[in-house]
């Protein structure tokens, strides 16, 4: 984004469309894959070192789906640049 106001937005919606879908959400099985999924609850999960077993998602799994958003991103993006300075 050329604008940092515009992905300041995204990223936030990002961050917190998750929590708001999970709500939604009536099934507990969706609701776990979600929280599985989620950016947020991958982040926090990383950090976590006590009560891990209540966790939706372990540290380590956690910090590869933090990863594979982060790789998205970065490819997202260097698309959208390529695309529009070639």
């Amino acid at each position: 984004m050329r604008e940092a106001a515009t992905a300041i937005g995204i990223v936030l919606g990002l961050l917190y469309l998750f929590p708001v879908v999970i709500q939604v959400v009536n099934d507990p099985e969706w609701q776990r894959h979600l929280q599985q999924v989620s950016p947020m609850a991958a982040g926090l999960a990383v950090q976590a070192t006590v009560r891990l077993e209540e966790l939706p998602i372990g540290p380590w799994s956690g910090l590869g789906v933090l990863a594979g958003w982060a790789a998205a991103a970065l490819l997202v993006g260097g698309l959208l640049l390529h695309g529009r300075d070639v």
